[in-house]
């Protein structure tokens, strides 16, 4: 196997190698799709050890006097064969160069990826850094791959969240999940609403000042992840963990009295009320507005851990929730218990909880036409502890090592639950335990490299000790670029 983290679907190695000390792009095809592929893809190859690259006029193929040409061209016929993803691609390296074919331009990101793992650094001052011969072919297993930060407990302002995307993009993972609001804060601008963010988003629990996302702050990390191919996707938490609005809006209350700020890490205690006048025009216009300001198909609309409501109104909310994302032009995803109520044909629904509990409603809501994201705590909970004595996050959901978040199988997640209607994986780390960027870093690394190779590499192409082995590679990437990782002693660094 190569070190390349997620694996690749088909690998054929050859014998010689490449130098690619100076190494030129020549993107092919690209205008006007992404004109800026070249210049991404010689920006992250330049920061691999020993190599310099440049991108040149897409017009030309020649690679100047010395210089190592890598080619982007798109090719519908790329990838593995029957591989119908619009993320497949193959990336041949021989005697003439390297070559990058993808059927869409995401997937000549790919294909930069994979490439930046393969470089071998330079063995001694005289060497140039190369890259081996190897033929190869791949595409992932599963459509969504992404991962879940929790901005509303502590706030990540726009350069973390940047960074967390070109993360996030180094794995082939393609959805940031932002949750963006809860009890202890409203972090995005809503026109309609202008003083949620402006009452609501001061403070945080780690003590903090808190803050929120302007809406030229969400275009702005929308288009950063564009440009790597990853879509955002927003959640605005109802009906429960809603504090921060009511903190704001009296009139959500039944006694129309605002309630304190919070600042604590308890959940379950607060909750809309349906029957109040103002409460539907407040989801109406919340909804609507991160509707608007949302380039992807999907607004999540949280549902998870409401404690106290009844199931009969709990289910209107959802109903209500799902028709307003509707009306928006976007599509609703929720957490697990939304699956309790009747849902929509292709509304997502997002498995977390894995305590002992009979799953048949999430069962029966995939049967009749759910999607289903899997993201088990035990497993893809990156705040959880990695051994009992770790200095940062939680273990309500156990303790959660490396080898955990890479050793599971998603079809065997949810008893019953037929496989074509997995939508795919997603990662989650909440934040009522990580004060800062690097502990941020801290927790979401090695462990999401790993969920990145559950969702995009093959059962049959995984391999623990061989993940061992690259993980332990690529946390030179990490150390150049001064980015934060747990070293497990599960892997020897």
């Amino acid at each position: 196997m190569v070190s390349v983290i997620p694996q690749p679907l088909q690998v054929e190695p050859g014998t010689g190698h490449v130098p690619v000390a100076t190494l030129e792009v020549h993107a092919l095809g690209l205008e006007p799709t992404a004109p800026w592929l070249a210049d991404l893809a010689a920006r992250l190859l330049s920061s691999v050890d020993g190599v310099a690259a440049t991108h040149d006029d897409p017009a030309s193929e020649d690679a100047p006097s010395g210089a190592t040409a890598l080619v982007l061209r798109l090719d519908a016929h790329a990838g593995p064969v029957g591989s119908t993803s619009p993320e497949r691609y193959s990336l041949v390296v021989d005697d003439g160069g390297v070559t990058a074919t993808a059927a869409e331009p995401v997937g000549l990101l790919h294909a930069v990826q994979t490439l930046r793992q393969l470089v071998e650094a330079p063995r001694s001052g005289d060497d140039p850094a190369r890259v081996s011969h190897v033929v190869v072919h791949d595409a992932p297993r599963y459509p969504w791959r992404g991962l879940s930060v929790d901005v509303a407990r502590t706030f990540f302002g726009l350069d973390a969240l940047r960074a967390v995307i070109d993360v996030a993009a180094a794995y082939k993972l393609n959805v940031l999940h932002l949750h963006l609001t809860d009890d202890q804060g409203w972090r995005i601008e809503s026109p309609s609403r202008p003083e949620l963010a402006k009452l609501s988003s001061g403070s945080d629990t780690s003590g903090g000042k808190g803050g929120h996302l302007s809406l030229a702050d969400f275009r702005a990390l929308q288009d950063h992840a564009a440009e790597r191919f990853v879509r955002v996707v927003p959640e605005i938490d109802v009906p429960g963990h809603i504090n921060a609005a009511t903190h704001v809006y009296g009139d959500l209350m039944p006694d129309g009295v605002a309630t304190d700020a919070y600042s604590g890490i308890e959940v379950g205690f607060s909750r809309l009320t349906l029957d109040l006048p103002a409460t539907e025009p407040f989801l109406r216009d919340v909804f609507t507005d991160l509707a608007h300001a949302t380039d992807g198909e999907h607004v999540h609309l949280g549902g998870d851990e409401v404690l106290k409501m009844e199931p009969a109104e709990y289910a209107r909310f959802v109903e209500l929730c799902e028709r307003l994302i509707l009306e928006a032009g976007k599509k609703p995803v929720a957490w697990q218990e939304a699956a309790k109520a009747p849902l929509r044909p292709g509304t997502i629904v997002q498995y977390w909880d894995t305590h002992p509990m009979d799953l048949t409603y999430l069962v029966d809501a995939a049967k009749a036409g759910a999607r289903i994201i899997l993201s088990p705590a035990n497993r893809v909970y990156l705040d959880m502890k990695y051994t009992a004595d770790f200095g940062l996050g939680q273990e309500w959901a156990g303790l959660v090592e490396v080898r955990d978040s890479y050793d599971w199988e998603p079809e065997e997640v949810v008893p019953g639950l037929p496989v074509d209607t997995i939508e795919g994986v997603e990662a989650a780390v909440w934040t009522e335990r990580i004060p800062t960027r690097d502990a941020l870093f801290t927790m979401l690394l090695p462990r999401l490299s790993a969920v990145a190779e559950v969702g995009w590499s093959a059962p049959e192409r995984k391999d623990w000790d061989d993940y061992r082995r690259r993980v332990a590679r690529e946390a030179h990437a990490w150390r150049r670029a001064g980015i934060a990782f747990h070293e497990s002693a599960q892997v020897d660094w």
